[in-house]
């Protein structure tokens, strides 16, 4: 306790508006030891039953403060080979830090940090891998696609994984800016399942380029369908189909992955003056702040609650106040005004909070009192829902794969099995529990271990 928690060091608030360096550099070696050193080793660690992969966490911590770093690494990646993606993009004060014994009376130990610096400074050790003779395909690779191909791997099984877009990573690559994940990192971590023979194939969409049925005649034992969520949902309100309006999956994707805020893009962006997103998860920030990366000279978050009821981590809106992003609270859109076909302003409404929802938070009531804003993009970012390709397809060959009300695959908690014999489903197609990456990861484990038990 005596111990402060130890802060990275932060690119410049000014300075990181104008580029999409990482924001957040690593602990000093001399920061990891003392940090490692806060670490009480609980008899009953909390921090790794928060955990969804349960990472090992006072072992890895314990390597460190030995200074056998290697180890630290062997530790990590017994159950995650993400650990530089972790380290940076879960949500640590929900999961492994808020159950940190330190952080009831102070700060708790940064864990994120330390799996950061620990992914960073070592190399994964490639196992050695007896084949089993079966084979396994997965469908998409984002985390919990490379975490199931990973897993499979280990026990002998020949993976193939199939990305519908021309560049892997799912959405750590076309939602997660390189801000906050540079590509290094994510390259780095799929070079790793190259490396232990994990097969990939870009541009396969599979509903249109290959069926659930072809697959099985080509040979695949079990497949793991983790395609996520791509379809947003917007806001059904007059003036949607305005140009200037975009869902945050398209503006991100197309910024992230097609790099269109680049002046030579070949599929520009038109960037105007005035943005407004309306949402309040991590993708509304991460929109936000790429927003005011491209140009926007006035980026605003509009919110239906108040700050309290926030979503994102709290770390992004600390970053996104930063750099400007000014914040409206108790709004809500009403109607998008145009002129010419593109947004020319927005009507919101004004809101108050009222009886708490099926969520327990306090329900958005409108006070019918209205105001109007001048902005020329909206950025929608309420979420999205799952593709209805695969399911589609599989439907046009007699395959009905159960899906609930909202569309989602509906699988078993504890295995990931779907309604169809040797096909599974987990991450955003299939959630259970908060969508974010670790717990994607740890859909990812349990579907790749019911599938190792049912193949071996």
């Amino acid at each position: 306790m005596a111990i402060e928690r130890q802060r990275v060091k932060e690119q410049d608030k000014i300075q990181r508006r104008t580029n999409f360096e990482p924001v957040e550099s690593n602990l000093t070696e001399e920061q990891v030891k003392l940090e490692a050193s806060r670490c009480l080793n609980c008899k009953n660690p909390r921090c790794v039953q928060g955990c969804p992969v349960n990472i090992k966490i006072p072992q890895f911590i314990q390597a460190i403060k030995d200074g056998n770093l290697n180890k630290a690494g062997e530790i990590i990646r017994e159950t995650s080979m993400l650990p530089s993606v972790c380290g940076r993009v879960c949500p640590q004060e929900r999961q492994c830090e808020g159950n940190c014994v330190l952080g009831i009376k102070g700060d708790p130990v940064s864990i994120g940090a330390l799996e950061r610096f620990v992914g960073d400074n070592t190399k994964a050790e490639m196992p050695e891998i007896k084949p089993s003779g079966k084979k396994v395909a997965v469908i998409g690779s984002g985390c919990a696609g490379m975490t199931a191909a990973c897993d499979l791997r280990k026990e002998g099984h020949e993976v193939e994984v199939f990305e519908a877009l021309h560049e892997l990573g799912g959405v750590l690559r076309y939602g997660i800016p390189p801000f906050r994940l540079p590509r290094v990192v994510l390259d780095r971590e799929i070079e790793n399942l190259k490396a232990m023979g994990v097969k990939f194939h870009t541009n396969v969409i599979v509903g249109k380029s290959v069926t659930l049925s072809q697959l099985k005649e080509d040979g695949f034992d079990a497949i793991f369908i983790s395609s996520g969520a791509g379809l947003p949902k917007m806001l059904n309100i007059k003036g949607e189909n305005l140009n200037g309006v975009f869902s945050a999956n398209e503006f991100l994707t197309r910024v992230n992955l097609m790099h269109a805020g680049q002046p030579d893009s070949p599929t520009p962006l038109r960037v105007g003056k005035k943005a407004a997103i309306f949402g309040g998860g991590n993708v509304a920030m991460d929109a936000a702040r790429t927003a005011v990366r491209v140009g926007f000279d006035e980026v605003y978050i509009i919110y239906r609650r108040t700050e309290k009821e926030l979503p994102a981590r709290l770390e992004e809106i600390r970053h996104a106040k930063e750099e400007g992003i000014v914040f409206k609270f108790l709004y809500s859109p009403k109607e998008i005004l145009g002129e010419n076909g593109y947004v020319k302003a927005v009507e919101l409404e004004v809101m108050e909070l009222g009886e708490p929802d099926e969520s327990g938070r306090q329900r958005p009531v409108s006070t019918g009192k209205t105001e109007i804003m001048e902005l020329d993009t909206v950025i929608v970012a309420l979420g999205t829902g799952p593709n209805p390709i695969i399911q589609r397809s599989a439907l046009e060959e007699g395959l009905e794969i159960i899906t609930d009300k909202r569309g989602y695959i509906s699988v078993d908690a504890d295995t990931r099995c779907t309604n169809i014999d040797c096909v599974y489903a987990g991450g955003d197609v299939a959630p259970v529990g908060e969508s974010n990456a670790i717990n994607a990861m740890g859909a990812g484990k349990k579907a790749a271990k019911a599938i190792n038990e049912k193949l071996l």
